[in-house]
Formats: C-alpha cells, sequence, structure tokens
C-alpha cells in the first residue's frame, strides 16, 4: 500500500486542531486523501466522526486498498470511515450530493495546478452545511514572501517539476475563499513550518 512518512509526522497536530474545531460527530469530506492514513487515524481517535475519503481516478485503489484493510476495525466509538470516492476537484459532477460540517485537505494545494484553486473552493463551499469549515493543511507564503527557507526551496523544486505547481499564498487564498462565500477565521502555525487555514461558511 502507498504509505506517507508526512502523514505519520503531522497526524498528531492536525488531530489537535480537529478536537478543537470539529463539531461533536461530525461529518467531514477529505479531499485529496492519498494513502488514506488521515482518514484512518483520526477515525480510530474522534468518536462519532464520519469521515468520506476521496481521490482521483489514478490513486484510488492504493487509497481503496487501506480503507479495506484498515478502516473498519479499531476505530473510535460511532466513528464511521467510508469507502473512498472518486474526486477530481475540475470536475463538478464528482462533488457529492450531500453535505458536510467540515470539508479537510492536507498538502494539496500546492501540488494542484493554480488554475484548480477556484475549483477546489469552490467546490468545497458547495457541500458545506452554512457555518460549515473548510480546514487546509500546508506549507503557505505570505504576502508574496516564503516564510521559510525551507519552504522557498520545496516551492522552486515543485515549479522545476511542474510550473502549474507550486507554493500557495495564503493570502491569495484568503481573497480567493472570500469569493466563494468562505471567511477566513483562524490561520494556526503547526510543525516543519506547516500551517491550517480555517475558512467558514458564510
Amino acid at each position: 500500500m502507498r504509505y506517507s512518512e508526512a502523514c505519520e509526522r503531522n497526524k498528531e497536530p492536525i488531530l489537535a486542531v480537529l478536537r478543537d474545531w470539529l463539531p461533536p460527530r461530525a461529518r467531514v469530506l477529505e479531499v485529496g486523501s492519498g494513502s488514506g492514513q488521515h482518514g484512518v487515524h483520526f477515525c480510530r481517535q474522534l468518536a462519532g466522526l464520519a469521515w468520506q475519503p476521496s481521490e482521483r481516478a489514478e490513486a484510488l485503489p492504493d487509497l481503496a486498498e487501506r480503507i479495506a484493510l484498515e478502516g473498519h476495525s479499531g476505530l473510535a466509538p460511532d466513528a464511521v470511515l467510508a469507502d473512498p470516492l472518486e474526486l477530481d476537484v475540475d470536475h463538478r459532477d464528482h462533488w457529492p450530493q450531500r453535505r458536510f460540517d467540515a470539508v479537510f485537505s492536507a498538502n494539496t494545494t500546492h501540488i494542484m495546478a493554480a488554475s484548480s484553486l477556484p475549483s477546489l473552493l469552490g467546490g468545497a463551499a458547495a457541500v458545506l452545511n452554512p457555518e460549515g469549515l473548510l480546514l487546509l493543511y500546508g506549507p503557505f507564503h505570505e504576502n508574496g514572501a516564503a516564510t521559510a527557507p525551507s519552504n522557498a526551496a520545496f516551492d522552486a523544486m515543485l515549479r522545476a517539476r511542474d510550473p502549474s505547481m507550486g507554493v500557495r499564498d495564503a493570502r491569495d487564498l484568503r481573497a480567493l475563499a472570500q469569493d466563494h462565500g468562505l471567511d477566513a477565521c483562524a490561520d494556526l502555525p503547526l510543525p516543519a513550518q506547516n500551517r491550517m487555514l480555517i475558512f467558514r461558511r458564510r
């Protein structure tokens, strides 16, 4: 199965944020679930959590394998880890028709093309309940500048691989989110020069 060292390193700091911000028995859509390690871990720690993983078609088999092997045992009371959905943010018909209390996505905004960011934010706004939360985790620039040398180097590496990728500026994301009815309500520093940007649906 696909395995992410980054997920293992960041799962506890992210869990602490989820404990503070998610409502009881939250229904959460994860966009870009990757290896599925986040969903498994969070559902083992948070009672009543309903977690919906998703991925693009090419990554779906690895994600489905982990959910099948690890996602149905050892969970916290009343927690549910659903079978993964295919979700490409640029395809409107991929987004679920039901509503969620939160949308969570980790380390995706710098991988997806900049042109896909409006689709991510607009799609999230469309599936969130009123007052629902969008939580974006990862490295972010601020006001046009890297917040750490490591993030500058990471950005350069990404853009050398594919010019459409790159570490995004939190200021730009806040403005774009505002256009989609999502108000910035928190910017939390996390280990290894990462942050959690939290937006609330109007």
